[in-house]
């Protein structure tokens, strides 16, 4: 499952490296929503988890963060890197399903856009994520909707995480992805189990969206394709 997922994404890197800022269902739908629900930059200690081209990074850092940007993916990293340039990005290859190379409650922000539908199991993760939170900081997520995913794909059985095999079409090339579709209480259960949990949004597409691709636009006006979760780590009692 991950090989797969690294192939891919090094197969992508090229592609996200110049239609990051464009691709409608990330700048027109989940990318907005997203930075709507971020804290206040300035000053603080973000990481990206699951950085792939970098566009939050950037983001993040222009704000005023010191921002941490891991990704499974080299080639991403490579395209990280450029597009940060002298900005105050430092991003390295790391799997999440891995120990965070970093001290306990080293950071004031985790965001993580579009990544954990990759991973089968959440709980070391967010296990992770809540040891190197800050008492107090902010944890922000979007993931494939529970919905949509159901919907899309054959499910056996609702209530279980399921792997999905499924192809993205990109400029004419068919390229294989993998990644795993559970339960809408087993994502919010995941995050109160490590977290307080504040809000789940579901993004709606903006007029943007609807100029470079109507088609699209229709299909997630009507039905949900993203969603976001916003938590934070408790203060120490």
């Amino acid at each position: 499952m991950k090989e797969n997922v690294l192939r891919s994404y090094e197969y992508l890197s090229t592609h996200y490296a110049f239609d990051v800022d464009s691709k409608p269902y990330n700048a027109y739908l989940e990318r907005p929503a997203m930075i709507n629900l971020l804290p206040c930059l300035q000053g603080k200690k973000v990481l990206d988890a699951g950085c792939a081209a970098g566009w939050y990074a950037r983001y993040m850092a222009d704000h005023g963060a010191a921002v941490t940007a891991f990704d499974l993916s080299p080639s991403m990293i490579d395209v990280t890197k450029r597009r940060a340039g002298n900005a105050n990005v430092h991003a390295s290859v790391h799997d999440l399903t891995d120990p965070l190379p970093a001290d306990n409650d080293s950071f004031d922000i985790i965001v993580s856009s579009l990544t954990l539908h990759y991973i089968k199991e959440w709980r070391p993760v967010f296990q992770e994520f809540h040891r190197t939170l800050k008492p107090g900081g902010t944890f922000l997520f979007s993931t494939h909707h529970p919905f949509m995913d159901y919907m899309n794909h054959k499910a056996e059985n609702y209530y279980a995480t399921q792997q999905i095999e499924d192809e993205w079409t990109v400029n004419g090339e068919r390229v294989p992805m993998t990644f795993y579709r559970r339960p809408l209480e087993e994502i919010i259960s995941s995050v109160t189990d490590h977290f307080r949990f504040i809000n789940l949004t579901e993004p709606r597409p903006t007029q943007k969206f609807k100029e470079v691709h109507p088609e699209g636009f229709d299909k997630v006006s009507r039905k949900p394709n993203f969603m976001i979760v916003k938590a934070e780590k408790p203060e120490s009692p």
